[in-house]
């Protein structure tokens, strides 16, 4: 499961990243937006620079060295 990865990304971000999880059957509209077409789906929206999806789900150890650096600046 991903939850624990963002579970402990937002503690370790909180007051520099906000972190929303979004239930794409309750939200369809908003999937539909931001081109949701599988789960689970990351979209990392940075205040600069261009927004990255991220789809799939990998271990925690894969998840924070491939994504990581979303979350410095």
């Amino acid at each position: 499961m991903i939850a624990p990865v963002w579970e402990e990304l937002a503690l370790e971000y909180e007051g520099k990243v906000d972190i929303y999880k979004v239930n794409t059957e309750d939200q369809q509209a908003l999937a539909s937006i931001f081109r949701i077409q599988s789960i689970p789906s990351i979209l990392f929206i940075p205040k600069d620079g261009q927004p990255q999806m991220a789809r799939g789900c990998t271990s925690q150890r894969e998840f924070c060295k491939n994504n990581r650096g979303c979350f410095e600046n």
